[in-house]
């Protein structure tokens, strides 16, 4: 019986809401610890990976010098399927940073709660941008709420919480 062997993905993590932690009823918070590699075991992920901690902010914070960090630890890495989980403010910008990384499917994703939240959507965006590394061609993708967007004709729409074609 001939085997097929399953391309490693490269989980990127740049903090985010995704891996925030929450303090108080005030909502002060900070970036922990990228919290994927607990999502993937909770999920029972049979895909090999690797996760490599890039940054840990708030998308609100993040620079183009930042974006530019990313692009590089992305560019010096050997797999070519690659997930970045990232805040979501300002993820259309990084996502089109990266863009021209060729030979390589990438997808960032996020959450709009905590994935440390008992309800949040980490586990299913998580879940869509690993499906869709593993099948789109390469380029730059966006996995958000059940979709996967072209962020060269995406935004988020702040009043509904979700991403939307622009």
């Amino acid at each position: 019986m001939k085997t097929e062997r399953v391309e490693p993905l490269l989980f990127v993590t740049c903090g985010g809401t995704i891996d925030k932690v929450y303090f108080d009823a005030k909502s002060e918070f900070e970036v922990g610890s990228p919290q994927v590699a607990g999502l993937l075991e909770e999920a029972n992920v049979g895909v090999p990976c690797r996760i490599l901690p890039v940054l840990r902010k708030d998308s609100l914070e993040m620079t183009e010098a930042d974006r530019e960090a990313i692009r590089e630890a992305i560019a010096a890495q050997p797999e070519r399927l690659v997930v970045v989980t990232h805040g979501t403010d300002t993820m259309i910008q990084t996502a089109r940073a990266l863009s021209g990384l060729e030979g390589r499917t990438i997808v960032l994703t996020g959450s709009m709660q905590p994935a440390r939240f008992r309800v949040s959507d980490a586990e299913f965006n998580l879940g869509t941008a690993v499906a869709a590394v593993q099948l789109l061609p390469s380029g730059v993708y966006v996995a958000m709420n059940g979709r996967v967007f072209d962020p060269a004709r995406a935004r988020k729409n702040v009043e509904a919480n979700r991403f939307e074609e622009a």
